[in-house]
């Protein structure tokens, strides 16, 4: 499994604590200052807390009024950070016009120029009382890691996964003819893909790689070929880019010849090329669903950051998530590919009978074949495993030499411009990591 650069990291920690501390610093002014856009008599911070990318605060009103909370996307944890917050409130006024998705009623939200003392774009909603739906489901042996309780009620999940059925039946109902993020029109009310899309994965990539964000995509695509196209070459610049990325001369030719051998996948796994496009979210979890703890009812969709209208074959593949985590991390904690596949498979089927039951609540969709079947076939097919390799940039390779490699393929298998390369390469690649090393040695 890969590791982040180090050095990359470490600067991206010390901006986020940094900044941390001139927030707690200025707590009364944050309260003031969401008391000013929702007004109230008096408010003060009740509690913070922290996510992967975004720093809140839990504000109480003294009149009795509910509580509200301010959510800032954080330096050195997230990049583009405007760009975030701005994606992320045309989803959320999407869905509140659109769907039934229970998601946190928006107060306010503001770029870094509205915020008090710069600390950074910010959005203001109400505060959702719950539990993550991921402290349910979660093994309770396991207090440190992350993993679906092998002793779950199946009841329990047939309630949680029939809500998430339909939440996904409704996301996948609305069509877009580019792939970015949507915006609304303010002269017609029309919904329409405006921009690049921003994912999860360039934000990882900017804040732990020292990726080269002026590579990162400038505007929306047409095709989902030009968009699976567009990741194989930022998968490559990764490659080449990463100092720490190779760890010996063996790890350096087996990388190259996957992400080449991965690239020639596109033809073979991208459907539905010119659209219509769907809503997807990276970041959609059971981490980032609240529900009440004695019904189970989900009362918020959190974090819908890095939604975007995407390739189709994301909408209709099938969660990655329903172990709670995805492969990628089954691997960093040295299990199996295998291992994962034989717990997954009896709750992908849970699940797609969820699906299956939502759908016929709802009627389907006019036309297009279940998204259940779609499930099925993406499963099948291996589309799921090419899907996923590419929205995960540094785990490419292992991804595709356990699920997609045919046989031996190997370097014979690459054209003769990639063979050419390959050795050039890989000297390049340890003299990078000779002074990545180097380096680390003075500084961490």
């Amino acid at each position: 499994m890969t590791l982040f650069d180090e050095l990359a990291e470490k600067i991206g920690d010390d901006q986020w604590e940094e900044w941390k501390k001139r927030v707690l610093d200025a707590k009364e002014e944050v309260a003031a200052f969401v008391a000013s856009r929702r007004p109230g008599r008096g408010a003060e911070v009740l509690d913070w807390f922290q996510g992967s990318f975004n720093f809140c605060l839990q504000i109480m009103y003294n009149d009795g009024t509910p509580d509200a909370i301010i959510r800032f996307p954080g330096p050195g944890h997230t990049t583009f950070r405007d760009e975030k917050i701005v994606n992320e409130v045309q989803v959320i006024q999407f869905l509140q016009e659109n769907t039934t998705i229970p998601v946190p009623r928006l107060i306010s939200w503001g770029l870094t120029e509205d915020s008090p003392q710069h600390f950074g774009p910010f959005i203001i909603s109400d505060f959702v009382e719950g539990v993550h739906l991921s402290d349910i489901l979660r093994d309770p042996a396991d207090k440190k890691r992350l993993y679906l309780n092998p002793q779950i009620d199946g009841e329990i999940l047939d309630n949680v996964f029939s809500q998430i059925a339909d939440i996904t039946l409704q996301l996948y109902k609305f069509n877009f003819d580019h792939i970015g993020a949507i915006s609304k029109a303010s002269s017609t009310g029309s919904w329409s893909v405006t921009k690049r899309p921003l994912t999860y994965s360039m934000n990882e990539l900017a804040t732990t790689a020292f990726y080269p964000v002026d590579k990162f995509p400038t505007a929306p695509f047409a095709s989902a070929g030009e968009y699976f196209r567009s990741l194989v070459s930022e998968q490559k610049t990764h490659l080449w880019t990463q100092r720490n990325l190779c760890g010996s001369p063996v790890e350096a030719h087996d990388r190259y010849i996957s992400r080449h051998l991965f690239a020639q996948l596109v033809d073979r796994h991208c459907i539905n090329d010119r659209g219509p496009f769907k809503i997807f979210c990276d970041d959609f979890r059971p981490q980032n669903i609240l529900v009440d703890p004695t019904t189970l009812r989900i009362k918020a969709v959190l974090d819908l950051e890095f939604t975007n209208a995407m390739p189709s074959q994301y909408a209709s593949e099938p969660p990655w998530w329903l172990l709670l985590v995805g492969p990628d991390s089954y691997l960093l904690r040295n299990r199996t590919i295998k291992e994962f596949v034989e717990a997954y498979e009896p709750r992908l089927e849970q699940f797609l009978q969820a699906m299956e039951r939502a759908e016929k609540a709802r009627e389907g969709l006019d036309g297009e074949k279940p998204l259940s079947c779609l499930m099925r076939e993406s499963w099948a097919t291996k589309r799921f495993w090419f899907n996923y390799a590419a929205r995960k940039p540094f785990d490419v390779e292992i991804l595709f030499d356990s699920c997609m490699k045919e046989g031996s393929a190997g370097v014979e298998s690459l054209d003769e411009e990639a063979r050419a390369g390959l050795e050039p390469f890989v000297e390049m690649k340890m003299k990078q990591l000779k002074a990545y090393d180097n380096e680390c040695a003075k500084s961490l």
